[in-house]
């Protein structure tokens, strides 16, 4: 059972509280993936002290949410999504796709054999 706190939260926000079938990993793909993870970062390394494997989970995370590419997110970072650049970043890839393919056939027309062919001898 949530507590209150969350069950407020969550009426506060118009969200709503899901959850998946307990035992269940398929349900909770997102999570577990992201367990996985985060497991095989961790085991990379021996920690001795547990300022240090404390430290690297939070480096992971800095990571995983603020420089890591997700393909589910158009190859953008959670915190981009988040912070409601995604959709700002995703058009400036789409000028710079138009223009590097018009560069490109531009190129082709003012050179349609290419520029690397090689004189016949």
């Amino acid at each position: 059972m949530p507590s209150h706190e969350l069950v407020d939260y969550i009426k506060d926000n118009n969200m709503s509280h899901v959850r998946g079938a307990p035992y269940h990993p398929q349900t909770q793909g997102k999570i577990e993936r992201w367990h996985q993870t985060l497991k095989n970062r961790i085991l990379l390394e021996n920690y001795f002290l547990p300022g240090d494997l404390e430290r690297q989970i939070e480096g992971f995370v800095e990571h995983y949410n603020h420089e890591r590419y997700h393909e589910s997110l158009s190859n953008v970072t959670p915190a981009d999504v988040y912070f409601g650049r995604a959709q700002s970043i995703l058009n400036r890839r789409e000028r710079i796709k138009a223009k590097t393919i018009e560069h490109r056939r531009m190129c082709r027309v003012a050179n349609p054999l290419g520029q690397y062919r090689k004189a016949v001898a």
